[in-house]
């Protein structure tokens, strides 16, 4: 099959050194015509390579070489900005909006909130190296924050809740499945309708074991990889 073919060779270049991350790819004319195939075929190789986290495209400007992913332990409690900066990467966190609003179904069910409940949502972009890589989503509950919305947002939540409200999270509770990404969640990561992306949901509680808020992170899936280390205890 010609497309694997394809696939194949670009994944060499990868590895050797030739293609290196965040480089920009000929056009898909161009490469069809390097590769003397039709431009369908070596969309079939593009895709193949995309889903594997290979490369990945921006809308309207093209396919790119993949950086390395971050790696995401669940374990550890590390901010999105710590985690970063503790492997060697440069993180930026934008708020995109921040308000109070009626708890819709989705907020109402992972914060087991009452009917009519009133909610905090924020909606931010976290960058990689200058690069848009997360979309994030927070419902956090009011009662337990009161006046939330006058802090300065486009710091860590973790921080604003142990710095002035004395909260700190004791237990997060993890979902991860896959999805995609459209509409403005697209768009603010610079991505094609469509294109694939890890969902990240945590639900988190806190030292007296009470929901205090959730996020649901849509990740660019080759921006992040999972990984952690169990410790077993043998008897």
């Amino acid at each position: 099959m010609q497309y694997v073919k394809i696939k194949e060779a670009i994944v060499e270049q990868i590895d050797s050194g030739m293609l290196t991350p965040r480089q920009k790819l000929p056009s898909e004319r161009k490469l069809a015509e390097s590769f003397d195939t039709t431009r369908i075929t070596l969309r079939e190789a593009l895709s193949l390579l995309e889903a594997e986290g290979q490369i990945y495209r921006e809308d309207r400007r093209g396919w790119f070489i993949s950086p390395d992913p971050l790696v995401y332990d669940p374990t550890q409690t590390l901010n999105f900005t710590n985690m970063a900066l503790s492997q060697g990467r440069v993180p930026e966190t934008q708020l995109v909006s921040a308000k109070s609003m009626l708890a819709n179904k989705q907020a109402a069910t992972l914060l087991d909130l009452a009917p009519f409940a009133d909610v905090y949502r924020f909606d931010c972009v976290r960058y990689l190296d200058d690069r848009p890589v997360v979309f994030v989503t927070n419902f956090v509950r009011p009662d337990i924050f009161p006046k939330l919305l006058s802090h300065d947002l486009t710091q860590s939540l973790t921080d604003i809740y142990r710095e002035h409200y004395g909260q700190v999270y004791q237990r997060i509770r993890y979902r991860v499945s896959t999805t995609s990404l459209l509409g403005n969640m697209a768009k603010a990561l610079r991505a094609t309708a469509g294109s694939p992306a890890t969902l990240v949901e945590r639900v988190n509680y806190n030292q007296k074991g009470e929901l205090i808020d959730c996020d649901l992170e849509y990740w660019r899936h080759d921006a992040m990889c999972i990984e952690s280390v169990a410790e077993l205890n043998i008897d």
